[in-house]
C-alpha cells in the first residue's frame, strides 16, 4: 500500500501497521456480558438479533472472515432495523475494543492529528472504496464513505477531549451514551457465551 497523503493515515489489513484498527484484528471483546473473538464477530452477530441460531453461527465462526461471510448471507433473517442501528453497533464494538485493549487504545491515541481512512476497494460504506483522494472535507464527493475511519477518528477525539473516559467500557452510562440502547440484545442469549 502506498503512503497516505499528509494528514491522513490509511489502514486495512490486520497484519500490517495499524492493523488493530481492523475489525478482523485478533482482539476479543466482552459486550453485554458475552465474549466475542473479534469486533467483526460481534458486529455480524448483531445483524441477527432475534435469531439465536444465526447469531450463534456467527459467534462460533472460526475466523472473522467466516463471521463476515455468514453475516452477509442474505438467506439469513437480517434484523429489520439494521440500517438504522448498524453505526451504533459499530460504535459500541469500537468502544469495547479500544477500552479493553490498552495496546489498541495507545495506537489510536498516537494518531492524534491524523484523519483515519480504511483504504480498500472492497468496501464503499465502511472504507474509502479504494479512493486515493478521500477527503473528509468533501464526504459526498468521495467514492467510499469511510465510516469506520470516521468513527475511529471521532472515538479518538472523544478520548483525547475527555468526553469519553479511557476506561469507558467499564461504565455502563458511557456505553449507553456512545452506542444507543437500540443495538443491545433484547433477550437472554445464554448459549452465545
Amino acid at each position: 500500500m502506498a503512503a497516505a497523503p499528509e494528514g491522513k493515515l490509511w489502514f486495512y489489513n490486520q497484519t500490517r501497521a495499524y492493523g488493530c484498527f481492523s475489525n478482523f484484528s485478533p482482539h476479543p471483546v466482552v459486550i453485554d456480558g458475552h465474549r466475542y473473538q473479534t469486533t467483526e464477530h460481534y458486529f455480524q452477530a448483531m445483524k441477527f438479533l432475534g435469531s439465536e441460531a444465526d447469531m450463534l453461527d456467527v459467534v462460533k465462526a472460526a475466523s472473522p472472515s467466516q463471521a463476515a461471510r455468514i453475516g452477509r448471507d442474505r438467506r439469513r433473517p437480517l434484523r429489520k432495523d439494521w440500517e438504522t442501528v448498524k453505526e451504533d453497533i459499530m460504535k459500541k464494538a469500537l468502544l469495547a475494543k479500544f477500552t479493553q485493549h490498552k495496546s489498541c487504545q495507545d495506537t489510536l491515541l498516537e494518531t492524534a492529528g491524523l484523519f483515519l481512512v480504511e483504504h480498500t476497494e472492497n468496501d464503499r460504506y465502511w472504507a474509502d472504496g479504494g479512493d486515493h483522494s478521500w477527503d473528509p472535507s468533501t464526504p459526498h464527493s468521495n467514492l467510499g464513505k469511510n465510516r469506520l475511519g470516521v468513527l475511529l477518528t471521532e472515538l479518538r477525539e472523544d478520548f483525547l477531549s475527555g468526553r469519553v473516559p479511557l476506561d469507558a467500557a467499564d461504565d455502563d452510562s458511557q456505553v449507553a451514551h456512545i452506542a444507543s440502547s437500540s443495538s443491545a440484545p433484547k433477550k437472554k442469549r445464554s448459549r452465545l457465551q
